[in-house]
């Protein structure tokens, strides 16, 4: 019998999204709902031969991993993982698979439409007027309007281009900075490349668009973050790990920026988190890429992936 592991599975719905019956009798899968403490991880997953991970929601360290003897796959959605030792992992002999963009672009849309989500929520108040209203309150402050505000990106890669005709269709002017964007490029998709210093001074909504890596992790740090104007909203639908946590907490606490966040350091976000008290920020559950349309084809791959290996024929390989 080959034991799998499907871990977070927050909304209790992936054994709805594939066929998961397509791996064979011989095969038992087990649906993981609630988060494993790290403490726990070895002990909870001992004797499965098959893990399979939601990108980046569960950290899978070289210590952990090697009190699992009997792993022989390990799959996860996406082609990268920061969370796992991936060199661990095939330096053992141990197989690690991904999932590839979905055709339709499902995942991406699903992005860029959480981040202006939070684009609209900062600058009409959405929250902040709903929780007034229900406690008897009526419009307790202004809304500001996009039309003719500045909408800056870090990062104009596939997320980061989409974000450009909402903000056009809204009459907001675009500006775009990464280590290697061109000005041909930026022009290409409708933006206008500037100098990092530009974007962050310039900007009335910065949102990030990065990758999380070596060159990306800690890209926005305090100076940053103190040069932002004053009322401006940092969006963040990216990878926490891009934002220095103390310093965007400190300038939120003092009121000088506001920030759109959907993801965080630690996932799920404890209750007791600072983020939680801020009142200018408007926070979400890293609902970027977990639509029905990107889950479905997310968790297909994964069967296809398990099937192939079965078979012999690894697909989707990761390497170093």
């Amino acid at each position: 019998m080959i034991r799998v592991a499907v871990l977070d599975d927050y909304q209790r719905r992936a054994h709805e999204w594939a066929d998961w019956s397509s791996l064979g009798d011989d095969v038992e899968v087990e649906f993981f709902a609630e988060p494993i403490a790290q403490p726990e991880l070895a002990r909870a997953l001992a004797g499965f031969q098959v893990l399979v991970l939601m990108r980046e929601r569960t950290r899978f360290t070289a210590d952990v991993l090697a009190q699992l003897p009997e792993l022989t796959l390990v799959v996860t959605t996406g082609m990268r993982n920061a969370s796992l030792d991936v060199a661990h992992l095939l330096d053992r002999g141990v197989v690690v698979c991904g999932t590839e963009h979905d055709p339709g672009g499902a995942g991406v849309s699903s992005t860029v439409e959480v981040a202006w989500a939070l684009i609209l929520a900062t600058a009409k108040r959405v929250t902040v007027e709903d929780r007034a209203l229900r406690a008897g309150r009526w419009q307790t402050d202004l809304p500001v309007n996009l039309s003719g505000a500045t909408l800056g990106l870090l990062g104009l890669g596939r997320l980061g281009a989409q974000m450009v005709a909402p903000a056009r269709a809204f009459g907001m002017d675009v500006l775009a900075w990464s280590e290697n964007l061109t000005a041909s490029r930026a022009t290409e998709v409708g933006a206008r490349l500037v100098t990092r210093e530009e974007l962050f001074a310039h900007s009335d909504w910065l949102s990030i668009h990065l990758v999380l890596s070596d060159r990306s992790r800690g890209l926005v740090g305090a100076a940053e973050l103190a040069a932002m104007r004053s009322g401006a909203t940092l969006i963040n639908t990216s990878r926490a790990g891009i934002v220095d946590r103390d310093a965007l907490i400190r300038e939120l606490r003092a009121g000088r920026i506001n920030a759109g966040l959907d993801v965080y350091d630690t996932e799920p976000l404890p209750v007791d988190d600072p983020l939680t008290s801020i009142a200018g920020a408007v926070l979400l559950p890293h609902l970027g890429y977990v639509s029905h349309d990107a889950m479905r084809v997310m968790y297909g791959q994964v069967v296809e992936d398990i099937r192939a290996w079965r078979s012999g024929e690894p697909i989707r390989r990761l390497s170093r």
